[in-house]
């Protein structure tokens, strides 16, 4: 018997609908799809789930000084002429930013090798560029994801049926995050 469900679909097509539901799924916390691909994205974000969990708090905390772009009070760079040029002047800031341990990293590149990126658009300023922003759903992971599962071991999706659909009757599922 084979080890995974082909659902009808070529590998590079079955890997990318797998990838999509999964990013969905560790993105909006629930999907509803059917039962047999419910069963294969079950498979996938566990294991995406139990890495975070693993590798939740292995992190160093490191202080550096950056620099950054001085702003007027409309939120604008200010900028110095120097030499007949216009050029930005910058502050030092220090900030404390957390560095992944060898294991983490790992542990991140193997989640992005996975999941895809995810661009979030307020629904206020819909179709404007300027406000959409990107949204690293490995650092969810194991930010907000990770910390409700320490004491879990395993089982940390749920299946639920709500019935047949109606155009073909397949098995329709709500799979979610428990």
């Amino acid at each position: 018997m084979a080890g995974y469900r082909k659902l009808g679909r070529t590998s590079s097509q079955r890997k990318a609908l797998l990838r999509g539901q999964v990013t969905s799924l560790l993105y909006h916390g629930k999907i509803v799809t059917t039962e047999a691909k419910a069963k294969e994205i079950r498979k996938i974000a566990e294991g995406l789930i139990a890495m975070a969990v693993r590798e939740k708090d292995n992190f160093e905390e490191v202080t550096v000084t950056a620099k950054v772009a001085r702003k007027d009070k409309d939120g604008k760079r200010v900028k110095e002429v120097v030499d007949g040029k216009k050029v930005t002047q910058y502050d030092e800031v220090e900030k404390t930013i957390k560095k992944d341990m060898p294991s983490r990293l790992h542990a991140r590149k193997q989640m992005n090798k996975i999941l895809y990126g995810v661009t979030e658009v307020p629904t206020e300023a819909a179709g404007r560029k300027k406000n959409t922003k990107k949204v690293d759903i490995a650092t969810k992971l194991f930010e907000e994801v990770a910390p409700k599962y320490v004491d879990r071991n395993g089982g940390y999706t749920r299946i639920v049926k709500i019935g047949p659909r109606k155009g073909d009757a397949a098995m329709e599922v709500i799979i979610e995050l428990v």
